[in-house]
């Protein structure tokens, strides 16, 4: 059937885009406002952001009258996979920023896609397409950049933090797919409970406590509140029922242009020229694939 312009799958499409570039711009503050709360440690920051999402979340529910635990029983061992997967994306998120650049953090984790892809083509042996391939090994040659700057630069950890976040995110990805005819919304709260209760498990085991300054609190909330709330929970409920999957990831990369920019207008981090080189490789590489994506989908064709 065709779409005429103006008609409601066109309007709809329309609207999808407007939601993910504005997840993607809420998503951009994570690396800032992290920056910000720098008198807390990572297990302390982890556990009020996931306080503050699970808030956010809470006020959803409530708002579209959805009980939580009959939705997250249907899902099943699928979504609590995609909820352990998310809870390392979102751990490894936040060590990645304390441990290295924001903007290094950023062009790791948006090879998330690709990853997704290969974790696709082995979990649920879905197709991979030569251009694929070739996007996974360019963006490959963009991580080992980065990374083999890590080990120069000392910012190793947290570029392997980051790394674990993009496939934790990956393996979100793939259970979401998995699990495609089933609400799978609830995945985050599973995500946020698992990050709450091994963040202040291990805050308290190593000794720093929950004690930490009322503005870091306020930041950490702030961030499960407008990163995790609005922003991933927007991005995945709303903005990719209407959004192809390849114009999805190309629109959510505003997380990693506006992220950059943020860093380096309020704490003047500004990329090196491999972390710049690394993140064009791998972007270039995203991009490219997801162009070839949208090609195919407008002719229809299925063929490589």
């Amino acid at each position: 059937m065709t779409v005429l312009p103006g008609s409601e799958p066109d309007r709809g499409r329309i609207a999808g885009r407007l939601w993910v570039l504005s997840a993607g711009l809420c998503m951009s503050f994570g690396g800032p406002i992290i920056r910000l709360a720098d008198e807390s440690t990572e297990w302390q920051f982890l556990f009020y952001r996931s306080l503050g999402a699970a808030l956010a979340l809470l006020v959803y529910f409530l708002i579209v009258r959805r009980p939580v635990l009959p939705a997250i029983r249907r899902m099943g061992a699928t979504g609590l996979l995609g909820g352990l997967g998310l809870a390392v994306g979102f751990t490894g998120f936040v060590w990645g920023v304390m441990n290295s650049t924001v903007a290094n953090v950023l062009f790791l984790l948006s090879a998330s896609p690709l990853f997704a892809a290969f974790l696709g083509w082995v979990v649920l042996r879905e197709r991979v397409s030569r251009s694929m391939w070739f996007a996974m090994g360019g963006a490959m040659v963009g991580v080992a950049i980065m990374i083999g700057e890590g080990l120069v630069e000392a910012d190793l950890f947290g570029d392997l933090a980051a790394l674990a976040a993009a496939i934790g995110f990956a393996g979100f990805s793939v259970c979401i797919r998995r699990g495609r005819h089933t609400d799978m919304s609830p995945t985050i709260v599973i995500a946020a409970t698992i990050t709450a209760a091994v963040s202040g498990t291990m805050a308290l085991a190593n000794g720093t406590g929950l004690v930490v300054p009322l503005a870091d609190v306020g930041l950490a909330v702030i961030y499960g509140v407008l990163v995790i709330g609005a922003g991933i929970f927007m991005l995945t409920t709303i903005g990719a029922r209407h959004v192809p999957a390849a114009e999805l990831v190309v629109l959510s990369l505003t997380e990693v242009v506006f992220g950059s920019i943020w860093v380096a207008l309020a704490f003047g981090e500004v990329p090196s020229v491999l972390t710049l080189i690394g993140g064009v490789v791998l972007l270039g590489s995203i991009v490219a694939q997801a162009v070839v994506g949208m090609r195919r989908a407008g002719a229809g064709a299925d063929l490589d």
